[in-house]
């Protein structure tokens, strides 16, 4: 099973706790992943998928309902179409926990994020642990199938299942085409903001090619013809549902002139090279984005992976010293690292002044090469496998 890692997150987070929400965009395999939990699992097990309407007919009377189940685990799928279940779900977790059932009673299932449901979860706080599914990374596929992955695929293609393991390029292509028009047509729509579907593509469109570069809000709200506060609400839309990541600068002491924006990253290169019509890897590698179309997909795979004790941020002065990714870890490590795509892979003077202003106690390069080497007296260059082990380690 290609998503062990997270399925053992979720098995053990169930056994601990009463209300597991697993979160993630729509298509990443948040229902696959459940119900091979549901099959494992020697609990008795009942499935409720909310944009079925006669699975929401049965909540019409929600509490009723939801009464008629103890010992049983409970799957709500896109939970977040009927927002008022989580201040119920309180109630019926204390009523279960005073029957003696402590753990394993609800699995959410959310397409939105963490903060977007944090008004209607905050009642389930110390009853709720939330797990995040993302789209398949280097890492879990590098393991699952050593011999059989292609890292050329999936930066291409995405890390979506069905566009990662479509049968050809152009199947993986028709189904992006399919996903993006029926995100900002049906789904987000669905989740609660109503926004032109239409304005909604041409952003995203636009973010592409502005990918890992900070935005100018001001030029978007002018190309798009509406004012900047509706392009940042359209922009924290697409960052709410998974399909764009918004990093912040660093934020610790400096005398120096720091860029203040945050950088904007398609969170998936497939849906990025759809929504830039690249078709095929050789056009991929002469297009002006394969630079930052690799940066992105490098720093998704390694924030994917980081845990919470972990906090990233970027960092760039006016003078042009910048570190790509910036690492602050539990034990007052500070990791800089930048990304190459040359095989060779040279750092800047820039790199080593940004550095010294973190106080970096690492540094590294990520490079395409799967060689582990130093670079230089103090840094370090490895391919992103080699970092990622070194980051669970």
């Amino acid at each position: 099973m290609i998503r062990r890692s997270l399925d053992d997150r979720l098995t053990k987070a169930l056994k601990t706790m009463p209300v597991v929400a697993l979160l993630g965009p729509r298509q990443v395999g948040k229902t696959t992943l459940a119900l091979e939990i549901e099959k494992s699992t020697r609990k008795e097990t009942s499935y409720l998928d909310l944009e079925l309407d006669t699975d929401q007919a049965k909540l019409s009377d929600p509490e009723a309902y939801l009464r008629r189940f103890s010992n049983t685990l409970l799957i709500i799928d896109e939970v977040q179409r009927i927002p008022g279940l989580f201040r119920l779900l309180r109630g019926l977790v204390d009523i279960r926990k005073r029957a003696g059932e402590n753990t394993g009673q609800f699995l959410l299932l959310v397409s939105a994020s963490r903060d977007l449901i944090q008004h209607s979860s905050e009642t389930l706080a110390g009853r709720v642990r939330f797990l995040e599914l993302s789209p398949f990374s280097v890492l879990e596929l590098s393991q699952a199938d050593p011999l059989g992955f292609n890292f050329e695929k999936l930066w291409f293609r995405g890390g979506f299942p069905q566009s990662y393991l479509a049968n050809s390029d152009d199947e993986s292509w028709d189904w992006r085409s399919d996903f993006i028009s029926s995100y900002v047509e049906r789904d987000i729509p669905l989740m609660g903001p109503q926004v032109s579907a239409v304005t909604m593509r041409r952003l995203w469109s636009m973010l592409a090619h502005h990918h890992a570069q900070q935005v100018n809000l001001s030029q978007l709200s002018e190309s798009l013809g509406v004012n900047y506060k509706t392009v940042k609400n359209y922009i924290d839309i697409l960052s709410d549902f998974y399909m764009l990541r918004q990093i912040q600068p660093w934020a610790g002491n400096t005398k120096k002139r720091l860029v203040k924006a945050p950088k904007i990253y398609l969170r998936d290169t497939g849906l990025m090279h759809r929504l830039l019509n690249i078709a095929d890897f050789e056009t991929l590698l002469g297009h002006p984005s394969v630079g930052p179309s690799w940066e992105g997909f490098i720093i998704e795979n390694i924030i994917c992976h980081l845990s919470d004790k972990w906090r990233y941020s970027y960092y760039r002065t006016s003078a042009q010293a910048e570190i790509d990714l910036v690492l602050e870890g539990p034990r007052h490590e500070v990791w800089a690292v930048e990304v190459k795509r040359s095989i060779a892979p040279r750092v800047r003077k820039g790199f080593h002044l940004a550095s010294q202003d973190v106080q970096a106690t690492k540094r590294f390069v990520i490079y395409p090469g799967s060689e582990h080497f130093p670079l230089s007296k103090n840094i370090e260059a490895l391919g992103i496998v080699q970092f990622l082990r070194l980051l669970e380690a």
